[in-house]
């Protein structure tokens, strides 16, 4: 399985946020530290939005940042939020398999059990456990040292 693009920019930017040490970044500035399209990246932003793992606050002092603690946000379910396909082989899509070996195949249980499997892995998993304070993301994104508590 490979996650598409947009997934891919969904947990960077969610990795971004999570690291700053005010918690409050322009699409301008995330783009620019990714090297990614901004146009892109509006558009990424607007599925976390509207997913519920990021809010987005309009004006000068406005930018973007986590709806919820990092320690909140399941990698998996973002995952299943912005992947919009996971059928593995045809027949995982109900009525739309033209497979003659349906009525008799095992292969779909297995590879449902495998994608079960990958989901459950990445379930395991929080944004905070990629992120920990002062992750060496920090230096490699230029930006300062989280503060002690």
């Amino acid at each position: 399985m490979r996650l598409t693009h947009f997934t891919d920019l969904s947990l960077r930017l969610l990795m971004y946020l999570a690291i700053k040490s005010d918690g409050l970044a322009t699409i301008q500035e995330v783009a620019e530290r990714y090297g990614v399209s901004r146009n892109h990246l509006m558009k990424v932003t607007q599925g976390l939005v509207k997913y519920g793992f990021v809010t987005s606050t309009r004006g000068n002092k406005g930018g973007l940042r986590l709806q919820r603690p990092s320690t909140e946000i399941r990698v998996g379910d973002v995952v299943r939020a912005t992947e919009d396909d996971f059928r593995l082989v045809e027949c995982f899509e109900a009525g739309r398999s033209s497979c003659t070996l349906l009525p008799a195949c095992r292969l779909k249980s297995v590879l449902g059990e495998a994608l079960a499997a990958y989901l459950a892995v990445l379930d395991r998993y929080t944004l905070e456990d990629l992120t920990v304070p002062n992750h060496p993301m920090r230096r490699v994104l230029g930006l300062p040292e989280a503060r002690a508590a």
